[in-house]
């Protein structure tokens, strides 16, 4: 047998470059494959998908952003699809131009918190005729001028200041009413000095102590009523302007007041609203008979909470609006707060705050809370059970929040004109009710014709 010696060094170099030819030739033949593969890429799309195993996520393209054509360069359009992942079932794309809702469609208008605002307050007491004495903070010498560079920032959305133009333009022909109480009227002098800027109201009518009233802008062919029902329901008051009482409230929960319904059929938009007064000593009233009563001097009557006659009135009030053949857009406007620290209105509590809270900072506020909750429970009720009405018409203008974030918005001790011209120790009773104008209160005129703008 003979001995194997290894190669020459010329047989190695020999093989080396045998080697490395074959090699040429195998890289060659995989690229021409993969030539030949982009040329007739159409069909490699024709080949059945490899199974991904169960469980696992897949994708697929939004309907109309299927590849068509040869090569493998989808359209620009597939930028633009939102895939969402799933487990088991096959994904689907959602388009952003089509199927996603938008930031906007989705903010809640009701949430947010007070942000500085440069620009300061839409109008002025020098510029407005339509600010009552009570409410003219800055004339009635309010120091203090921070609490008008505030405006409400939903979490999410922004809220344009009021257009009164576009407001006016989009009302020709038109006829609002603001039902309730003195918060009503406070809200409708807003909205007048709002308006003022592109055309001046003519006052049409008014009653005999002023609280209801009616203006008109004849270039636009805009009315606008004030009608005062403080309780929705009947009452008998028998109290003056500074809410001093000679007998106790008679308030028939189950029938409503007139001076509104009698003229509902005249009204293509409402905002109505209802709150603090049912808090006052009352005797409740249902079918004729007394049913009991708050804080009443008569002690045979059963003590009922406010919270009994304020959602009864709400229930019955509700009713009528929905199932009333006439079908205005009504706005519901919740729950005023009062910002009174260191006693009540007739105790010495005052409100000298002068920036807004922080979300968090207004404390615990049981029963603001509660009458809120109960005027929301009362408003998905008659939403739920609305029957007939025509599409969304009944809204709700959840301006709570925004305004429980403002103590620093009230009239105070300038309800009346230069308080403390005798001294700073002058005994002055405050207003930490109703709102200073301008001021917070705007705001809500704001969201009101954010929400028109959306419908």
């Amino acid at each position: 047998m003979g001995m194997e010696w290894p190669p020459t060094p010329a047989q190695q170099r020999k093989a080396v470059v045998a080697s490395g030819s074959a090699l040429k030739l195998v890289l060659f033949v995989i690229l021409a494959g993969l030539a030949l593969r982009l040329l007739v890429g159409p069909a490699a799309y024709l080949l059945p998908p490899t199974a991904a195993p169960e469980g696992a996520a897949r994708l697929f393209p939004a309907p109309g952003m299927e590849r068509t054509g040869g090569g493998g360069i989808p359209s620009v359009e597939m930028d633009d699809a939102v895939f969402t992942l799933t487990s088991s079932e096959p994904l689907t794309a959602l388009d952003k131009k089509e199927g996603s809702p938008k930031p906007e469609e989705s903010c809640d208008l009701f949430h947010g918190e007070w942000v500085p605002n440069s620009s300061g307050p839409a109008y002025t007491n020098a510029s407005c005729r339509f600010i009552e004495s009570p409410q003219n903070c800055m004339t009635n010498g309010r120091p203090d001028t921070d609490y008008l560079n505030w405006r409400w920032k939903p979490y999410g959305c922004e809220v344009p200041p009021f257009d009164g133009k576009k407001f006016l333009d989009g009302m020709k022909g038109k006829h609002w009413a603001l039902i309730g109480d003195s918060i009503l009227r406070n809200h409708v002098q807003s909205l007048l000095c709002l308006l003022s800027k592109v055309e001046d109201a003519t006052e049409v009518y008014h009653g005999d102590t002023f609280r209801s009233r009616r203006w008109h802008f004849p270039s636009h062919d805009f009315t606008v009523s004030l009608i005062w029902a403080p309780f929705l329901v009947k009452a008998k008051i028998f109290e003056d302007d500074d809410g001093v009482s000679t007998a106790d409230l008679q308030l028939h929960l189950d029938v409503l007041e007139k001076n509104w319904t009698s003229q509902w059929e005249s009204f293509d938009y409402v905002v109505i609203s209802t709150g603090q007064w049912f808090f006052k000593t009352a005797v409740y009233w249902e079918n004729g008979v007394a049913i009991g009563c708050h804080s009443c001097q008569n002690k045979t009557l059963k003590e009922r909470p406010p919270e009994y006659s304020f959602r009864r009135a709400l229930k019955v009030a509700f009713q009528f609006i929905t199932s009333s053949p006439h079908k205005p857009v009504v706005f519901y406007r919740t729950w005023a707060p009062s910002h009174f620290e260191n006693g009540e209105w007739f105790s010495g509590g005052t409100c000298n705050r002068t920036a807004p809270f922080k979300p968090g900072e207004a404390g615990d506020r049981e029963m603001d809370n509660k009458m809120w909750r109960i005027e929301r429970e009362e408003f998905d009720n008659a939403v739920a059970n609305k029957g007939p009405i025509d599409g969304d018409r009944l809204k709700l203008l959840d301006t709570f929040e925004l305004s429980l974030l403002r103590p620093d918005g009230h009239s105070g001790p300038y309800r009346a004109y230069h308080p403390y011209v005798k001294g700073m120790t002058a005994q002055v009773q405050n207003d930490c009710l109703h709102w200073c104008l301008p001021g917070p209160i705007d705001a809500w005129n704001d969201v009101l014709m954010k929400m028109l703008a959306k419908d």
